[in-house]
């Protein structure tokens, strides 16, 4: 392993640990509602969230909201080192086992989203995250903004923030970081 692969890992192992320690309902619940706020200026817009796995603080609520406005899409890994595709997802679509233990539509509609509602292992006050690693958000991130403005909004829990995460050239910045304290533009 590199040190940068070292570091990686450590920062992951911290972070993992801070978020299983913030996970709950109370603060699931003032996250979906800085998120809805961050969200509703583009409403009618395509929306990417996610399903939550493991600890992850869930957008499910807040996706549901969107998808009254307008098409909610969830991300789809098809293979290792590809961008991520995104299903069209409905709060009453018939879901399926994905990648990762993520749960995807049984049945995709790809579209490209406009926003995205990124998880993370941790994130910093820049606006940098440190993924699970296998690069999937920022080359999916780095594709849709070479295309159009794309507007990347992560999502976590305060105490995943770190100080000091190890950055690569290939990491996409987000535009904003959205947790249950309150929303931070950058």
């Amino acid at each position: 392993m590199t040190d940068l692969t070292d570091v990686k890992a450590a920062a992951r192992k911290a972070a993992f640990a801070r978020r299983k320690d913030a996970h709950g309902a109370k603060a699931a619940q003032a996250g979906v509602a800085h998120l809805l706020e961050a969200l509703m200026p583009h409403k009618g817009r395509v929306i990417a969230g996610y399903m939550p796995i493991r600890t992850e603080i869930t957008p499910i609520p807040a996706m549901a909201a969107m998808a009254a406005w307008g098409p909610v899409v969830v991300p789809v890994i098809e293979a290792a080192d590809q961008p991520l595709k995104f299903a069209r997802w409905t709060p009453d679509c018939e879901m399926v086992d994905g990648a990762f233990g993520a749960a995807v539509p049984k049945v995709c509609e790809y579209l490209d989203p406009e926003v995205l509602i990124v998880p993370l292992v941790a994130f910093d006050g820049a606006g940098n995250r440190l993924g699970y690693g296998g690069g999937f958000y920022d080359r999916s991130l780095e594709g849709l903004r070479a295309k159009r403005p794309t507007l990347a909004f992560g999502y976590a829990y305060a105490a995943q923030q770190a100080d000091g995460l190890p950055i690569e050239p290939t990491d996409q910045p987000l535009d904003a970081m959205i947790t249950e304290t309150g929303i931070t533009r950058f």
